[in-house]
């Protein structure tokens, strides 16, 4: 047993501890008070297409060594216009500034082009934003959702793509991801001889005036229909079910699409209108309780403004990078929180592993959450981009290292240039979508 000497030896012994811990605390903030924040040293870009679909990623290198960060700007459609957007606009524009003013840095790039809300410049912001974050998450050791508040849930429930050239080829589709563990399934079929999206068109050929891809909005409407009809009377009540009409039929027929729908109770129908006729929304919520998704296309904070704020949609789906980032989504998603709009963040293959990991972050820590569309990584893609999102029983789980957790291998990203890949319009087009026409001529909006 210890006598009253030993217990006090014990008692200044610990206490001695105690100081010395103090005193090794205090030293090492006297040695980093009045450190300056670390700056940005370099910006620069890293173009790839593993996938064949061209990634843009902002990498922010600072001047401290080994401290550096990534972030998609990916616009695929036009590529090669973010990328000097980065190096000739943003790069002199933010070399010096120090990294830990995201929100300054943000509002700096955003206003010092004048006119502003472009899908150019906003994928350039949002590669920068999204680096500046991945530095910050490293500098404190913890994911960037620790930064956020943390976790309100464990993970992303997310959605697979289904598609066949008829009804049976959908289902069967649908079918592999539900085996999988998925409970939500988007679901699209082609139309004989015509373009559909999402969807293959078989071998029918459709007579027009033109030689180009054919689309009829009429028929696509009635073919979908038939499509959500044979959809649950395979897969049953409890599979959510999500449809993407990728804004391709007039105003009213999307009103009245919406309507026929509805007796289906699809989890949500998406992109029903364009966003220049988002004034239409407002009779659509007026004639039915079609569950609603909107937002890839938007740029601006005057599109989505209107529909959450009047509660016109159900589920924002902006494309992260094309509102400018993680700063300006979080923003979005808390405010659409006071309105009941859940999110469902814009998720196709051409988001690249960072882009996914930022909405993905967002998911778990967002009380709002809907869905998160998935698009799974090829094995090109993971050589590239080691430490993506990794995908269990239909959820898509965030990392646990700093950051991202994510890092790019800077000379396999070089094997696969942009162009890798393409062939036919995407080829031809440096990247980018051709033309749909109506039988008659009359191009559509796809």
């Amino acid at each position: 047993m210890l006598n009253r000497r030993d217990l006090f030896k014990v008692s200044v012994g610990a206490l001695t501890f105690a100081q010395r811990e103090l005193a090794a605390q205090e030293k090492i903030a006297r040695a980093v008070r009045g450190l300056p924040s670390p700056k940005i040293k370099d910006v620069s870009v890293i173009a790839t297409a593993p996938a064949g679909l061209r990634l843009v990623v902002v990498k922010i290198t600072t001047d401290q060594d080994g401290l550096y960060g990534y972030g998609c700007g990916t616009f695929t459609q036009r590529a090669d216009l973010v990328v000097p957007a980065v190096e000739k606009y943003l790069k002199p524009f933010l070399i010096g500034k120090p990294v830990d003013r995201i929100e300054d840095i943000w509002n700096a790039n955003y206003n010092s082009s004048y006119w502003r809300n472009g899908p150019v410049l906003n994928n350039a912001i949002s590669g920068v934003d999204q680096a500046l974050w991945d530095i910050k998450g490293r500098q404190a050791n913890m994911p960037v959702y620790q930064l956020l508040g943390g976790k309100v849930r464990e993970a992303a429930d997310c959605y697979g793509h289904s598609d066949g050239a008829d009804f049976a080829q959908t289902i069967e589709s649908a079918k592999k991801w539900i085996e999988q563990g998925f409970r939500f399934v988007r679901v699209q079929v082609g139309v004989p001889g015509m373009a559909g999206y999402g969807s293959r068109r078989g071998e029918a050929q459709v007579k027009a005036l033109h030689s180009g891809p054919v689309f009829e909005p009429g028929v696509y409407i009635r073919r979908a229909l038939k499509l959500f009809e044979e959809s649950r009377k395979a897969l049953g009540d409890d599979i959510e079910l999500l449809h993407d009409v990728h804004e391709r039929v007039a105003p009213i027929q999307a009103v009245q699409f919406a309507k026929d729908a509805e007796k289906f109770k699809l989890f949500f129908l998406e992109d029903a209108l364009s966003p220049e006729d988002i004034a239409y929304f407002r009779m659509i919520r007026q004639q039915c309780a079609t569950q609603l998704a909107m937002g890839e296309l938007f740029n601006s904070p005057h599109e989505w403004r209107p529909l959450i704020t009047e509660r016109l949609i159900d589920f924002i789906r902006i494309h992260v990078s094309q509102c400018g980032g993680l700063s300006p989504a979080r923003k979005i998603i808390a405010f659409a929180e006071q309105f009941g709009v859940r999110s469902a963040w814009h998720g196709p293959g051409d988001v690249s592993p960072i882009g996914h990991m930022a909405q993905i972050t967002l998911d778990v820590t967002a009380p709002n959450f809907g869905v998160q569309e998935y698009s799974p990584f090829n094995e090109r893609t993971q050589e590239v981009f080691q430490g993506c999102p990794v995908m269990k029983e239909g959820y898509w789980y965030v990392n646990e290292a700093p950051g991202w957790g994510i890092e790019v291998d800077e000379k396999a990203a070089a094997k696969y240039p942009f162009g890798f890949g393409e062939n036919g319009e995407r080829k031809t087009l440096n990247g980018g979508w051709g033309e749909i026409r109506r039988k008659d001529g009359t191009i559509i909006k796809q």
